[in-house]
């Protein structure tokens, strides 16, 4: 397995786990905004781009939902 492989199968572990968690507190819904950046970055090292452009602006959605859940707005299904 590849250096790159694993910093994908990484990025996208930390994403699955995080959303799991994200109603237990805020500071989960930050780190899968986090983690989608690290998806991002793997999708346009790994040739992706369009996989990379779309977790891009999935980070920028779920970056709102952090800063709306910590000012205690309820977003979503929540």
């Amino acid at each position: 397995m590849s250096l790159l492989t694993m910093f994908g199968l990484f990025a996208v572990t930390a994403m699955l786990v995080c959303y799991a968690l994200e109603n237990r507190s805020h500071w989960f819904v930050l780190a899968f905004a986090a983690s989608c950046v690290l998806g991002s970055v793997y999708g346009f090292l790994q040739g992706a781009w369009p996989f990379g452009l779309v977790e891009g602006v999935w980070s920028l959605i779920a970056l709102r939902r952090w800063w709306l859940c910590r000012r205690g707005v309820r977003v979503g299904g929540h």
